[in-house]
């Protein structure tokens, strides 16, 4: 149901990426080597999960894509500044700051799905790297430690997100969490649109 004033942002496969990319990812963090098939599972879905949100990001609808909302790091850092001084412009899609964290999220998680696959095949000889990296053996340990490196610099920047989205909600007087599950943000005079 369409409500007034409110507008539709999130479009469907936006949410689904967005919930289920932080489900696996949070399932693949807890789960760690303590149940490897899990572990795998979770990891493989975030990789798929990303790798459709590329083509997505470039000719889905409007807020899903690319070039509404990805700015430079510069542009991120003035918004930063703004949001700690009260006077943060507000934004139907990503403010300048978030487009940063999904580029980051972007990049970070297939690399953390490469090395996992990768120390998968290396330890424990399965996985669909297993025939190429088979046979390198324990001295390629850093991979493995590598892999964890990145998951914990994920886990990092998903708790910062966590934060960001808290004080983006209050500064705005609305519920983003609400809005990623709905699709929808409350209309306002003077958003920006990007």
């Amino acid at each position: 149901m369409k409500h007034v004033n409110e507008v539709a942002v999130w479009d469907p496969f936006v949410r689904l990426f967005h919930w289920g990319l932080a489900a696996s990812f949070l399932t693949a963090f807890v789960v760690e080597d303590h149940n490897l098939a899990v572990h795998s599972w979770a990891g493989y879905l975030a990789l798929a999960l990303v790798v459709a949100r590329i083509p997505w990001g470039l000719f889905g609808p409007r807020h899903a894509r690319f070039t509404d909302f990805v700015r430079s790091p510069g542009m991120a850092l003035r918004y930063l500044k703004d949001t700690l001084a009260g006077r943060a412009a507000r934004h139907l899609g990503h403010n300048p700051a978030g487009a940063l964290m999904v580029v980051a999220l972007l990049v970070l998680i297939p690399l953390l799905a490469l090395t996992g696959m990768a120390s998968l095949a290396i330890e424990e000889g399965a996985g669909p790297l297993a025939a190429l990296l088979g046979d390198l053996g324990r001295e390629a340990h850093w991979i493995a430690e590598f892999h964890e490196f990145l998951a914990n610099m994920t886990m990092v920047l998903a708790g910062i997100h966590v934060v960001g989205v808290i004080v983006e909600s209050l500064v705005h007087r609305e519920n983003l969490v609400l809005s990623m599950i709905t699709g929808r943000k409350p209309k306002r005079s003077g958003d920006r649109i990007a």
